[in-house]
């Protein structure tokens, strides 16, 4: 693997500017809709799917969400996390990653910059600062007091805002999972033909419905769908172990064993370090077991919930990077992981077998 792709970072560093809060993501798809076509490719909206496709678009089919998390204003200086907003829940119920993470990390949003925009356009409709974040005993939701924001009205998308930091070998921004789309915008520029998705409020549960549609339109069954997102650890050490992250199944589904042996196959071939997730977490829990500490989830992720839901209709497997800081501006990973999960997608585009 060589030295980190310079227009990949520079094109990471532009989109990671624009706003895709969980719900409002239009106008984040219209960012990706330019980056594509300038690449050449052909694309088409559906409802909560943005659809890029080369010349031979059911060689190999790539998905990454495109939503980020931030906040929405529900009342007069008022604002709640839009993750369970969007996903109809107003209720931390504590049964998925991304909830025990959140329930833990609330002190992180203290004094952090924001803006607000307009969904459809992006336009934006001015900032502020967190002032406080807590957890509502009534409500069971995030619910969040900003300094600078008085004059938005409910239903307006609130973004954090960030930028790409490179420091001391890390990639650092809230990478889940701009990331991603970001190389598969990357991949067409160096000529990808196959097909890549965009999906919408993967964060609030919903991703997968939006993709699993397109397949009853047009696609037909397929076990060659490759879901791209990152993968919390709880610290550098544990996440700098490994290069890319494999799973064999979710919280939800067993993901295609033929699918995954053949990405661990391609890892060792461009020697790539890997680990499976699941088994990770597995090992974890059974070490609480002993310990008398609380079981960690597996994860829900689109992958297993599409799985579940499509009856046979659509098969894969994921392939993530390894993370820390989960769902913070300060979310990072090693430079080496992003180089080599670039050198893997190009490779897995390649691959005829």
């Amino acid at each position: 693997m060589g030295l980190l792709n310079h227009e990949f970072v520079d094109l990471l560093k532009a989109i990671i500017r624009h706003p895709s809060v969980v719900g409002a993501e239009h106008s984040f798809f219209r960012i990706l809709q330019r980056e594509l076509e300038e690449r050449g490719a052909k694309v088409t909206w559906y409802e909560g799917l943005l659809v890029a496709q080369g010349d031979n678009p059911f060689s190999t089919m790539f998905s990454a969400h495109i939503d980020r998390h931030g906040l929405v204003c529900t009342g007069p200086n008022e604002f709640q996390f839009a993750a369970f907003i969007s996903g109809n829940r107003t209720d931390l119920l504590g049964n998925s990653v991304s909830e025990e993470l959140i329930t833990k990390i609330t002190d992180r949003f203290q004094s952090l910059p924001v803006y607000a925009y307009e969904p459809w356009s992006g336009v934006y409709r001015g900032s502020g600062t967190i002032k406080n974040a807590s957890i509502c005993e009534f409500r069971n939701n995030l619910i969040f007091e900003i300094d600078g924001l008085d004059h938005v009205v409910a239903g307006t998308p609130v973004a954090f805002k960030d930028h790409l930091k490179i420091r001391e070998g890390r990639m650092e921004a809230q990478l889940d999972n701009v990331l991603s789309a970001a190389a598969l915008v990357h991949l067409f520029g160096i000529g990808f033909e196959g097909t890549a998705f965009f999906t919408a409020q993967e964060e609030a549960g919903k991703s997968w419905r939006y993709l699993l549609e397109w397949f009853r339109r047009f696609g037909g069954s397929t076990n060659r769908l490759i879901v791209l997102d990152t993968s919390p650890f709880p610290n550098i050490e544990t996440a700098d172990q490994q290069h890319l992250v494999l799973r064999e199944k979710d919280a939800n589904a067993h993901f295609n064993k033929e699918a995954t042996r053949r990405i661990e196959s391609l890892c060792r071939e461009n020697k790539i370090s890997y680990l499976y997730k699941d088994r990770y977490v597995e090992a974890e829990n059974q070490r609480l077991l002993n310990t008398a500490g609380r079981p960690r989830s597996l994860g829900s992720t689109e992958m297993g919930r599409i799985i579940a839901a499509s009856n046979g209709l659509v098969d894969g497997t994921t392939l993530q990077v390894p993370t820390t800081a989960y769902h913070t501006m300060e979310e990072s990973s090693s430079s080496e992981s992003v180089d080599a999960f670039l050198s893997m997608l190009k490779v897995l585009s390649e691959d005829t077998d």
